[in-house]
C-alpha cells in the first residue's frame, strides 16, 4: 500500500495529482535559484506571513503549502507525498483528493493565522501532509474494514512518531502540524459516511 514499485512512468500516469504537486514543489524550488526569480521576490509574495493574510493578502492561506527554502525540507515533504498519497489519489480520485489535500492546507494555514503572532512566517506543504494522516487516521479507527492491516502497521507508527517529532525540530510549524491532521480526521470520517473508500 505505502511501497512504491511503479516506473517514473507508470507513477505519473497513474497519480497525476500527486506528480503535479511535487513538480510545483520542485519548480518553485528551483525558481527561487535563478537570477531572473529572486527567492526573496518569490518569497514574500507566496510565504504565509499572518499580518498580511490580516491585510487583505489571503491567497498566502494557500500559497505556503508549494513553497519550500532548504532541500531537505523539500526532498522530506516531497517524498512523504510520494509514499503517502497514491492510495489515497487512488481511492479517492484525482479531483476529490486534490480537494482534500489543499483543505488540509489550507486549515492548517488558517490555524497559523488564528493562533500565531502577527508577525509569524510560515512555509511548507507540512500541514497538507499531515492532514493526509489524519484521513488515514480516521478511516483506521472509524472504518476499519476499509484499512489492510499492512497499511495499519505502517500508518499508525509514522503517524505517532511525526507527531512527536514535531514537539522535537526546530523551526517546525507545530501549530500547523498538529492542525493539519485534525482537519484531515474530521474529513476522513465525513468521507467514510458519504462514500465508500477501498485500498487496492
Amino acid at each position: 500500500m505505502f511501497v512504491r514499485t511503479e516506473s517514473f512512468r507508470q507513477f505519473i500516469r497513474l497519480y497525476p495529482v500527486i506528480t503535479a504537486l511535487v513538480a510545483i514543489h520542485i519548480a518553485i524550488f528551483l525558481a527561487m535559484r535563478l537570477p531572473i526569480f529572486p527567492q526573496q521576490l518569490i518569497f514574500e509574495k507566496l510565504a504565509g506571513v499572518n499580518i498580511l493574510v490580516q491585510m487583505g493578502e489571503y491567497w498566502r492561506l494557500v500559497t505556503p503549502v508549494f513553497v519550500h527554502i532548504a532541500f531537505s525540507h523539500l526532498l522530506f515533504n516531497s517524498f512523504s507525498l510520494v509514499l503517502f498519497g497514491p492510495a489515497l489519489e487512488r481511492a479517492l480520485g484525482k479531483f476529490q483528493f486534490i480537494l482534500v489535500y489543499l483543505a488540509c492546507g489550507i486549515a492548517a494555514n488558517i490555524a497559523t493565522f488564528i493562533l500565531k503572532p502577527p508577525y509569524y512566517t510560515h512555509i511548507g506543504a507540512s500541514g497538507a501532509i499531515f492532514g493526509l494522516f489524519g484521513i488515514y487516521l480516521a478511516i483506521t479507527f472509524l472504518k476499519k474494514e476499509a484499512m489492510p492491516q499492512q497499511g495499519k502497521q505502517v500508518i499508525l507508527p509514522i503517524a505517532a512518531l511525526s507527531v512527536i517529532m514535531t514537539f522535537f525540530q526546530a523551526n517546525v510549524n507545530i501549530t500547523g502540524h498538529i492542525f493539519g491532521m485534525i482537519a484531515g480526521f474530521i474529513i476522513g470520517a465525513v468521507l467514510i459516511k458519504v462514500r465508500p473508500i477501498r485500498f487496492l
